[in-house]
């Protein structure tokens, strides 16, 4: 293995590894954001039935 190819080896490496860990950071984040707006939805929805409870 020449040189160059391991200097070529170690940017695929170290692009390979960025694009990874984005990729983990951003499901992450994606799950983050559907599970707190489920919890709102949940929240919401609760809220509007005691409401419609107290009106009946």
């Amino acid at each position: 293995m020449e040189f160059g190819q391991y200097l070529g080896f170690l940017a695929f490496l170290t692009i390979a590894t960025i694009g990874f860990w984005l990729m983990m950071f951003l499901v992450s984040f994606v799950m983050y954001w559907v599970g707190g707006a489920t919890v709102e939805l949940v929240k919401e929805r609760k809220a509007e039935k005691r409401l419609r409870e107290q009106k009946a």
